[in-house]
């Protein structure tokens, strides 16, 4: 089963905007749990721009499907709140400082005895690893060097592609990656620019897909269809036929 775990991000967004606590984003973890969601994710980034570091440690009591936290492990600042806060995943993303939002995986190749280094740290404090990470064999053949137990496959050429009408191109590099991933024993997420119109097909189509992340899309169905019916829907592209193990 491919699970689903909301970015809560865009609802830190909305509430920093006009400053108070409006809307309460704890409140929204855990209703989003209650309608359906596997697990939530954030991604505090060095600005607080959504995400406070504070909001990590008042939501982590809270979070008691999955708790996915997603970040730059190159800030001493992001490494430590996620050791304190132990989540059950941490995702490495390589944004650089003040990225609007995050728009490439790790060069695995060149950074792998930083990134060995960086999931030995994370696995001592019994913390899953997943690395942020283009479809490419090369990459990902080094990211299984490193340690890591997962990737996170970055959707966003995927997203486009499938907008233009070629499925077919879309997913083929996703599919040859997922194969390859599993052969080698990591597990696989996604996300980046998933939504109701492309997961359906992500999902009939790549195997061993243990994970989607999905916020930006999700939260915008929200506005018009209230986030318990959108997280349903999204639940129900998750339900549809899968390809074959």
């Amino acid at each position: 089963m491919t699970r689903l775990s909301v970015n809560i991000n865009k609802f830190a967004t909305l509430r920093n905007a006009r400053g108070g606590n409006n809307p309460d984003l704890l409140q929204v973890a855990i209703d989003a749990q209650a309608f359906g969601a596997d697990g939530i994710t954030v991604h505090p980034r060095p600005d607080e721009r959504h995400i406070r570091y504070a909001d990590v440690r008042s939501l982590r009591p809270l979070v008691h499907t999955e708790f996915n936290i997603e970040g730059n492990c190159r800030e001493s600042k992001f490494v430590d709140l996620v050791l304190e806060t132990k989540p059950e995943q941490v995702t490495l993303v390589p944004d650089a400082t003040g990225q609007l939002t995050s728009d490439h995986g790790w060069d695995t190749i060149t950074h792998l005895d930083y990134l060995k280094k960086m999931v030995r740290e994370f696995h001592q404090a019994g913390i899953r690893v997943s690395l942020f990470i283009d479809p490419v064999a090369d990459l990902i053949k080094a990211a299984q060097e490193t340690g890591t137990d997962r990737i996170e496959l970055y959707t966003e050429a995927y997203a486009r592609e499938y907008a233009l009408g070629k499925k077919e191109a879309a997913i083929t590099p996703y599919l040859k990656a997922a194969e390859l991933a599993n052969s080698i024993g990591l597990g696989i997420n996604a996300g980046h620019d998933l939504d109701r119109q492309n997961l359906l097909y992500l999902h009939q189509h790549i195997p061993y897909l243990d994970e989607v992340s999905i916020g930006h899309a999700l939260i915008c169905d929200a506005l018009y269809l209230g986030l318990e019916n959108t997280i349903q829907l999204y639940q129900r592209q998750l339900a549809g036929s899968t390809a074959s193990k």
